[in-house]
């Protein structure tokens, strides 16, 4: 099945019930999607080396479908080069894009847990041994930015599942906005009850996703 005929059969996605729909995607998110997933899209095993990972070109050819307006938000740090590859790569297939610098936080370790982490990711100072876990949450930008677009869309589309967005959504059907959401997991059942239409991000895996090798330690 192609694209095309995705929207057709399972997207249910009507013009005239949704209107101009922007889609807002989360992707510190979106990017965890399918993390634990051991099978493709073809429901096969994937080797011990690979994993599955959204691909930004796919995921802005899914949305293109839909949206007249698909907006991106992600972290970004000096130290992580890939954060700068996500952002450059999201810009060149046409998302708006919103950023800000990542922030650390210090978790410090039990000793139960220092087995299970490489000694280079572990620091130490006066209080004891920790890592630093990268932390970059957009929900004020999301709701900030539906709530000033107010007027140019129809459908206010969220790519994540994250229960903080509950309270925007009850702000936006008020409004008189449908709500479309996508997400994967647990989903809180009160951003899932006020969506219009809700989808699976697994029912979307085989138009989104693509599989990388994984390099060794």
């Amino acid at each position: 099945m192609d694209l095309q005929e995705f929207k057709q059969k399972i997207l249910d996605i009507d013009k005239n019930k949704f209107g101009r729909i922007f889609s807002f995607v989360d992707f510190g998110n979106v990017n965890y999607w399918y993390e634990k997933d051991r099978r493709d899209w073809n429901d096969n095993i994937i080797k011990e080396n690979q994993k599955i990972v959204v691909d930004i070109q796919k995921l802005a050819q899914f949305l293109d479908i839909f949206s007249e307006q698909k907006r991106f938000y992600y972290g970004w740090h000096k130290r992580i080069k890939p954060s700068w590859h996500i952002i450059i790569w999201a810009e060149k297939n046409g998302f708006v894009k919103i950023t800000k610098p990542i922030q650390f936080i210090k978790h410090y370790l039990e000793k139960a847990e220092l087995d299970n982490i490489r000694s280079r990711f572990i620091k130490e100072d006066l209080e004891g041994k920790f890592i630093e876990i990268p932390k970059s949450n957009f929900d004020v930008e999301i709701s900030v930015d539906s709530i000033r677009l107010l007027d140019k869309y129809d459908t206010f589309c969220l790519l994540s599942g994250d229960s903080d967005f509950a309270r925007l959504a009850e702000f936006l059907k008020r409004k008189g906005k449908k709500i479309i959401i996508i997400a994967s997991g647990q989903v809180f059942h009160t951003l899932k009850n006020l969506a219009d239409l809700y989808l699976n991000a697994q029912k979307i895996k085989t138009f989104i996703t693509k599989i990388k090798e994984i390099p060794p330690r």
